[in-house]
């Protein structure tokens, strides 16, 4: 990697840089922190692509950056042969700050590439790129997003003929090919107006619109759930690509009283009424309380720009609303769906769960009633992608449901990445479906917590940004496998799982034996009383997560242990 001023000064000195950003690095001239920020380092493509701030610079989501990362991606697909070039690339994008321009720059390097291109006219949820392509055939896709990121950020998701994100052996390729692309004379364009008038460039059509909402109206549970029910829903697209998908599906599965929430309704890249764009957070849905108390909603729904991730608020018996964490969310959704295929006698018995290491355990319990698997994979929704491919080879497994913590769920194989169109429809379906029983949302979470035990869970989320906080994230992590820690909150840890080198070790015997996962960066502790936290650094943010699954007789035992342990992380991790 060249010195950061000297990179700095050939980007100027590059006579085509787009007016727009010479200005924004003549700004920054006097400001050398600031140039070594965003020279220090290049944008480094993963299995889940580019995602970065918007800005000029090797370390910036700018146009030679996604120019660059198209090169390579369409350099893989050039040495994938002629029929690979013609099934093409499916493009998509959010309402995020130059996702348009950057979707355009996209298609028209692949088309210089002569590789032929699909691109949506108007933005679209991520759910539905990862359809498209499997619809049309393609080989590849992208998208453009930066998920429920604030507003500075934008990304750059590259996806493969199964329509999952890109494996790591092509994501690899495509990063190599990267670094031996000179992002300004190394990389074939031509103007998208032309690629458009010569055919290589097509628009999608409006036929893959319309085959995703019947695919995930196919994927109902109770389609008769809306007959006759007063259920009453407010939604927040925060901004996004899910006003009209949602809205569409919710419509034509009979919803009546859906009500959107104005200020929020509109694609804007600012998204200005909340801090950040994402579910996740109870402060985005402060205008959507409002639209609910003066509606008495039942339920109120949110997706993130991309619309592939959820959030939920229930209405309690005090006719306040809660909002779930993306756990709760999902044993709600399993639940509807194993109740609804047992009572048809429809439950296959190679069923299967899918979730993430860092996912709730209480999926297990529903092993008690129901003939299922439950299967573990590594964060990343991409993961769970893979197992669907592996089910429909070995026929090892019928797919049921697939979740992670962080909002993300899927009931079908129609994607293979999350999808809150799909989400929305199961989650506003159970409620219509339970009320018509005389129960809320929140009745059943109840009702599941009295069976099964009060799960609980939290993630503690340390941001360190810059190169700085690359460092200290990487100390963090390495302090952890140094010294592991022997207990945690006064509970002591009995086995200590590192996935760096797929071994786990029992504290009490000093014995290590294998874990049957690739190495990963992740570190999990398992504790005495049943309690499991788990910590690795953001593979899109500038974060160390640590995860905490634990579980309690009582709803206020749990809420305790699950304090206690959140104290003990923040202060070991501080």
């Amino acid at each position: 990697m060249k010195e950061a001023m000297k990179l700095y000064e050939e980007w100027l000195a590059y006579p085509n840089l787009s007016e727009d950003l010479k200005q924004e690095l003549e700004a920054i001239r006097e400001n050398k922190e600031e140039i070594e920020e965003r020279f220090f380092t290049s944008m480094e493509f993963g299995t889940g692509g580019i995602r970065g701030i918007i800005r000029a610079g090797t370390n910036g989501m700018n146009i030679y950056t996604v120019r660059q990362a198209t090169q390579g991606l369409s350099n893989l697909i050039v040495k994938n042969g002629d029929a690979a070039m013609k099934q093409g690339v499916c493009i998509g994008y959010d309402s995020r700050h130059f996702s348009d321009v950057f979707a355009k720059e996209a298609a028209s390097v692949l088309a210089a590439n002569g590789i032929k291109v699909y691109i949506f006219p108007s933005l679209r949820p991520t759910p539905m790129l990862s359809f498209a392509i499997r619809e049309m055939k393609a080989t590849a896709g992208i998208v453009i997003t930066a998920s429920h990121n604030p507003a500075k950020y934008n990304g750059y998701k590259a996806y493969w003929s199964d329509g999952g994100q890109l494996p790591p052996e092509e994501a690899d390729v495509v990063y190599q090919e990267m670094k031996q692309v000179d992002l300004f004379y190394g990389v074939k364009t031509m103007p998208f107006e032309e690629g458009l008038s010569s055919g290589i460039i097509e628009w999608m059509s409006a036929s893959v619109d319309e085959a995703y909402y019947k695919a995930v109206m196919n994927l109902s549970v109770n389609p008769d759930a809306f007959t006759d029910t007063d259920l009453k829903v407010v939604y927040t697209p925060f901004h996004g690509s899910g006003n009209i998908p949602v809205r569409e599906v919710l419509g034509r599965m009979g919803l009546k009283n859906l009500t959107v929430v104005k200020e929020q309704e509109l694609p804007d890249g600012a998204f200005p009424t909340v801090k950040s764009p994402n579910p996740e957070e109870s402060e985005g849905f402060t205008l959507a309380l409002g639209y609910a108390k003066k509606e008495d909603a039942d339920i109120i729904i949110g997706t993130d720009p991309d619309s592939d991730r959820v959030g939920i608020l229930l209405k309690n018996s005090n006719g306040e609303y809660e909002i779930l964490n993306g756990n709760q969310i999902g044993v709600l959704i399993v639940n509807y769906i194993l109740e609804g295929l047992k009572k048809r006698n429809q439950l296959p018995e190679n069923g299967a769960v899918i979730k993430t290491i860092v996912t709730t355990n209480m999926i297990y319990e529903f092993q008690k009633d129901y003939p299922i698997s439950v299967i573990n994979v590594y964060t990343g929704f991409k993961f769970i992608g893979e197992q669907i491919k592996l089910f429909e080879e070995t026929g090892k497994h019928t797919y049921l449901f697939g979740f992670e913590e962080s909002y993300g769920f899927l009931s079908g194989t129609h994607a293979r990445d999350k999808d809150a169109v799909n989400a929305c429809m199961l989650l506003c379906e159970a409620a219509a479906f339970y009320k018509k029983m005389g129960k809320t949302l929140k009745d059943v979470q109840t009702e599941l917590y009295e069976r099964y035990g009060y799960y609980r869970e939290g993630l503690v989320s340390i941001t360190h940004e810059g190169m700085a906080g690359i460092e200290k994230i990487k100390s963090l992590m390495a302090g952890l496998r140094e010294n592991i820690p022997t207990e945690f909150a006064g509970v002591k840890t009995v086995l200590a799982n590192d996935y760096s080198v797929a071994q786990t070790k029992n504290m009490l015997t000093g014995e290590v034996s294998a874990l049957a996962f690739t190495p990963s960066n992740v570190l999990s502790y398992e504790l005495e009383d049943g309690t499991l936290l788990s910590f690795r650094p953001s593979g899109t943010e500038p974060k160390i997560k640590a995860y905490i699954m634990t579980k309690g007789k009582t709803e206020a035992e749990a809420l305790q242990k699950k304090e206690a342990f959140d104290k003990a992380i923040r202060e070991l991790l501080k």
